[in-house]
């Protein structure tokens, strides 16, 4: 198996990550807009989110029971690349209805459109993970992965910005009230881009097979320790991996969406004055990622300690020429470069091993966490809002971790992972129950936040125990360095 990175199929792969935040993000501009057009409530406007994020465990759930019922993996059957490219098909289906939706001031045909657009996202999520793996040495996966993350996040940093512009016209408009009809053109234009990526799929050179046994048996320092189940739920990685991304998704989702209410309730912040810190709060995984991905790079050794201190400063950097676009005073933030450091440092103490940096950026993460319940004021608002920085790499690491060794299992596992999103609707509504003032009130209430670091911490020391006692060591693997 080639062991370098391929740099043309990656850069294909990941224009699909770049898709899954840009629409995930816009969501936001919809929400409001819809509210006021079709005159919902809160909760109902929520449905938004709920549509989106509830159509990847369904669509997971889809691709499980007809793999099957088919009597195998149907990526196996189909391919990866063509996979992808039907996930693009109905995902360009779901932006369709948006016009039908417009012209009839319908909300459930919109919600509906937005639904099968996340369907159509859960297949190019089952198949586009594990090929960010494979493209290249596994032991770099996660590497790879924090790469397309950060592609991710550039996506959840400008979507809002362009889709509220097409809308609004300019950031500065405020009428919603006609806005529904102006909504079907950015959507529309949107699906023609998802038509043409996957036909650029169809013709590039991204692998249609992947040979996971092979896969497993180059992670094992033994193929003797391979493990070779009837069943994808007899590997314990997996399944306490998947506990591990509904409460990692659910962490980072409520640390953010209870943001608003306790900087209303503590700080006396407006509402239209809250929007930069919440995006702050989602450049922070756009810092994390880029800084992760620095060990997919084929440089020195110097090269890349350069490039992890230069990366984070660098999205730092594309957050606060946004804002500037957007016409946000941007002057509060200054001191967050300071709070990067301590990002940079758990990197740093990392040294690549995803079970190593799943515990630190944890261990981090509830300390972050304590610091904002404990103080108050901006002390407070940046220390939630570091948890952006703490989650951000969080995601290969669970995932890398819960699919190795998996070999013919691999897409079920990746797609049983991709169902465990839903966490993030399931934790935001806890945190928010428990948030009411005669429980623990909106600053104590992210005790949840650090309940699901803990569970990390804890996956991150018996992942790397369960792995090692099936020949599977990245800490000897990675550290040996390019």
């Amino acid at each position: 198996m080639n062991q370098q990175t391929k740099w043309s199929q990656f850069g294909t792969l990941i224009t699909v990550f770049f898709f899954w935040g840009f629409v995930a993000a816009s969501n936001d501009i919809l929400i409001p807009v819809f509210k006021k057009a079709f005159n919902l409530s809160q909760v109902q406007s929520q449905l938004v989110s709920f549509a989106f994020y509830v159509a990847y465990t369904v669509g997971s759930i889809i691709y499980f029971v007809i793999s099957k019922l088919a009597g195998g993996d149907v990526l196996n059957k189909i391919g990866y690349k063509n996979g992808i490219a039907v996930g693009l098909l109905i995902s360009a289906i779901g932006t369709l209805l948006f016009y039908p939706a417009a012209n009839s001031g319908s909300f459930t045909l919109m919600i509906t459109g937005l639904f099968v657009v996340g369907l159509g996202f859960s297949l190019q999520q089952i198949a586009a993970n594990p090929l960010a793996i494979v493209i290249g040495d596994p032991k770099t996966g996660s590497q790879r992965l924090s790469m397309a993350g950060g592609v991710n996040n550039f996506g959840t940093t400008i979507g809002p910005l362009l889709v509220s512009f097409a809308i609004f016209g300019s950031v500065s408009t405020a009428n919603t009230t006609a806005s529904i009809e102006s909504v079907k053109i950015p959507y529309l234009i949107l699906g023609a881009l998802f038509l043409l990526v996957a036909v650029f799929f169809k013709f590039s050179s991204i692998p249609n097979k992947i040979d996971l046994e092979g896969v497993a048996a180059s992670e094992a320092e033994s193929d003797s320790k391979v493990l070779h189940k009837p069943s994808v739920f007899q590997y314990p990685q997996l399944w306490l991996g998947m506990i591990g991304i509904f409460l990692y998704v659910g962490v980072e989702v409520a640390t953010a969406s209870n943001l608003p209410e306790y900087m209303r309730q503590h700080l006396n912040t407006p509402t239209d004055k809250v929007a930069p810190f919440v995006s702050l709060y989602w450049a922070s995984l756009m810092m994390g990622r880029w800084t992760a991905s620095v060990g997919a790079f084929d440089v020195s050794a110097g090269a890349k300690k350069v490039l992890s201190f230069l990366m984070p400063y660098l999205a730092f950097i594309v957050f606060l020429l946004a804002n500037l676009i957007a016409k946000k005073d941007i002057s509060s933030f200054y001191v967050y470069a300071f709070v990067i450091v301590a990002m940079i440092i758990g990197d740093i103490l990392s040294k690549g091993s995803p079970a190593r940096m799943l515990l630190i950026f944890s261990s981090m993460g509830i300390a972050a966490l304590i610091i904002g319940m404990m103080t108050s004021g901006m002390v407070s608002v940046f220390a939630f809002i570091s948890v952006g920085l703490f989650c951000s790499t969080l995601w290969p690491c669970i995932f890398t971790l819960a699919v190795a060794g998996l070999g013919k299992h691999t897409n079920q596992g990746s797609s049983l992972l991709i169902m465990m999103i839903m966490g993030g609707g399931f934790i935001s509504i806890l945190q928010g129950a428990v948030a009411s003032d005669h429980l623990l009130g909106i600053q104590q209430s992210y005790w949840v936040g650090v309940a699901c670091f803990l569970y990390l911490a804890f996956y991150a020391v018996r992942s790397k125990a369960i792995l090692k006692s099936q020949g599977i060591d990245y800490d000897v693997k990675v550290s040996g360095g390019h």
